[in-house]
């Protein structure tokens, strides 16, 4: 994320009230700014870079401050959210579990634990037999590295190297930020893993991805054998990839994951897909990964996982998820028995409540909309990108400068007026309404988020 800071001064604006939206007050709030500067003066400056506006309650796909200000979300709080902010279905396996009293067992036996594993287990592809549960989508992909190194030593590798992609991002714990590209954000670190490698991400305006995805992957991957003195049946472990690059929601073609696929399996390779973003019905599908065509043998999934809490899990076969010893990879906070009755409502609302095939059927509706915004601001927006109610609108100008700061703007924009989107810093707005969204309000967000470009655009040209 850039260091652009979103401007603390209140600016009086069009106040509005709406069936979904409603703005009384100058933006940012007067009263919240005594919030923001004390988060500023006694929080690390690395937790800061949203919009500037003080929760104080969200529901389903709405957020209110304490002034009387409410907005339609499309971040479900970066993509977490998933069956809505405070899911009655969610709220009250929480309070159910709060009222026995029982918070925190550490690795000792609960019940929910027991029925969460198994609920869901049997709800996912049957190739994951068991899953591991954390408590942060970093923790899950440190889990898969761990166990693809693993998995690598068992069956005879000399070396434990793993494959990961430009631009993707797996977390800010040490053996995340390796498999992670950005080099700028490892400096810290002081040194790279030898046996973490990176092979250039397919994008689509790379013409030879468009034409031949498959020999794509094949003429990296060899480039990558020979720079490095590879052979892949001994050396390298397995892949990890995010299901669409983050900050972008971009796909892989799927005749380049399939094609990867077919390597991993010609040389004893494992591959595991991270699904934080992806995972959990987001995509229109149970998982990101289902929109490939292929069967992953790890699966690490985060945020929508339980739609609020602290809760993050790999998924794998039995063989390869008990390869530690016994007992040898708890967490102290992972399993707990709250996060464990958020995870077992959470799944149930997608599952049973129509949530993943609202994704479905809205998101088509979705990226019909943004496709349309696009075409009316061809000098601006390049690209759409993403599936079911997850997107990401590019803005490159005509000589191919990424728009950055238009990006910042407009986010600014669209708070003022009532809808928040992802912030990302870079030349990307990113879109994520909880699944829960209705039509109308899904529509009425659109039209803000058009308003928003044009104004801004129009004040940019003057």
């Amino acid at each position: 994320m850039s260091g652009w800071r979103f401007d603390l001064n209140p600016v009086t604006v069009a106040k509005l009230e709406t069936k979904y939206r409603r703005i009384v007050t100058k933006i940012p709030v007067p009263e919240s700014i005594e919030i923001l500067n004390t988060l500023e003066r006694y929080e690390t400056s690395a937790m800061h870079g949203q919009l500037p506006i003080v929760w104080d309650r969200a529901e389903g796909f709405q957020v209110y401050d304490a002034w009387g200000n409410k907005w339609i979300d499309f971040t479900s709080t970066i993509f977490v959210t998933n069956a809505g902010h405070a899911n009655l279905r969610i709220l009250k396996a929480v309070r159910d579990q709060l009222d026995k009293p029982l918070l925190h067992t550490y690795t000792f036996a609960s019940k929910v634990r027991a029925e969460y594993l198994r609920y869901l287990i049997e709800s996912t592809p049957p190739q994951f037999e068991k899953a591991f549960l954390l408590s942060a989508g970093t923790e899950a992909t440190e889990c898969a590295l761990k166990l693809m190194r693993m998995h690598g030593w068992k069956t005879g590798k000399k070396r434990p190297g793993i494959i990961a992609f430009e631009g993707n991002w797996h977390g800010r714990t040490l053996g995340a930020q390796m498999m992670s590209y950005n080099p700028s954000q490892k400096e810290w670190i002081g040194y790279h893993d030898p046996n973490i490698f990176h092979l250039p991400f397919p994008y689509p305006w790379r013409i030879e991805v468009l034409t031949d995805p498959h020999n794509y992957f094949r003429t990296c991957m060899a480039a990558l054998i020979k720079q490095n003195g590879l052979n892949p049946k001994i050396d390298l472990s397995g892949f990890i990839l995010e299901t669409f690059q983050g900050w972008g929601a971009m796909f892989y073609p799927p005749e380049y994951v399939q094609e990867m696929i077919v390597f991993a399996r010609e040389n004893g390779m494992l591959v595991a897909f991270d699904e934080m973003q992806s995972g959990f019905g987001r995509t229109g599908k149970l998982f990101g990964y289902m929109h490939y065509g292929v069967e992953p043998d790890l699966l690490c999934c985060g945020k929508g996982a339980s739609s609020g809490l602290p809760l993050a899990l790999v998924l794998g076969s039995q063989e390869i998820m008990d390869l530690p010893e016994f007992g040898s990879m708890s967490s102290t906070h992972s399993a707990n028995p709250i996060v464990c009755a958020a995870g077992l409502a959470n799944l149930c609302a997608l599952l049973e409540d129509g949530l993943i095939e609202n994704s479905r059927v809205l998101g088509e509706l979705f990226q019909a909309r943004l496709n349309s915004i696009k075409n009316r601001f061809p000098q601006h927006i390049r690209y759409v990108f993403g599936k079911g109610l997850l997107a990401a609108l590019h803005f490159v100008g005509p000589d191919g400068e990424p728009l950055v700061d238009l990006c910042n703007q407009i986010c600014q924009e669209a708070m003022r007026r009532g809808l928040l989107v992802v912030h990302t810093g870079r030349e990307s707005i990113k879109l994520a309404p909880p699944l829960c969204i209705i039509e109308e309000a899904l529509l009425e967000g659109l039209d803000v988020l058009a308003e928003s470009i044009e104004s801004i655009v129009a004040s940019s040209e003057s």
